[in-house]
């Protein structure tokens, strides 16, 4: 009886409790690095390309892209990392408040960056479409697969902040907040290597 005692007390129990990342976690990072290797096997292709075609990129009768609206959704859409971060920093607390306006800030940032996509998008079609040439079908294809992942962000972002409202998450449950902020810290870092890829690099 000393023995069953001593191996199901408090301490003997939070030893065996398995320490370190949750299933999940390894989950979303697997989901994310395999995402990334797609990114990174994208850009590869444009950089190939590139290189093979002369010295003039975009090819002829292309021209660089403008930056003006770019350095606009650069700018809404990488500090949108900070309120997500501060909302799980939160959460963590118990502050459902800086969850709810955490996530809010991001569903807000996320959003505008997706309009001023679509707003790009719109004259960019009338110099040239995804059958262009390829350059054009890099250019869409990257720039689409990666707003499609805002999206998706976006409605994950959406769905905790719903969530949220109904006082879903505390202190001690807020693991989905956690993975939703790796997937958004993700796509961030996925745009600044759009950036300077397809944006930057043409000019330089």
């Amino acid at each position: 009886m000393t023995a069953v005692r001593e191996a199901t007390e408090a301490p003997a129990i939070t030893t065996e409790i398995p320490s370190g990342r949750t299933t999940g976690w390894w989950g979303m990072v697997l989901f994310v690095t395999t995402e990334a290797t797609f990114f990174a096997a994208a850009l590869g292709s444009y950089f190939y390309i590139r290189f093979q075609s002369g010295p003039q990129w975009p090819p002829p009768p292309g021209e660089d892209p403008k930056l003006m609206k770019i350095w606009v959704m650069t700018a809404v859409l990488l500090p949108s990392s900070l309120p997500v971060m501060w909302a799980e920093r939160g959460i963590r607390k118990g502050q459902r408040w800086r969850l709810r306006v955490g996530l809010l800030l991001t569903l807000l940032m996320g959003t505008t960056f997706l309009l001023g996509q679509v707003w790009e998008y719109a004259e960019d079609l009338h110099k040239h479409t995804f059958t262009t040439d390829a350059y054009s079908s890099l250019f869409f294809g990257i720039t689409t697969f990666h707003g499609f992942h805002v999206f998706v962000g976006l409605l994950m972002v959406g769905w905790l902040l719903a969530a949220s409202l109904r006082g879903s998450f505390g202190y001690r449950r807020h693991e989905r907040v956690r993975l939703t902020a790796i997937y958004w810290h993700f796509v961030d870092l996925v745009w600044v290597a759009i950036f300077i890829s397809l944006y930057l690099s043409p000019r330089l």
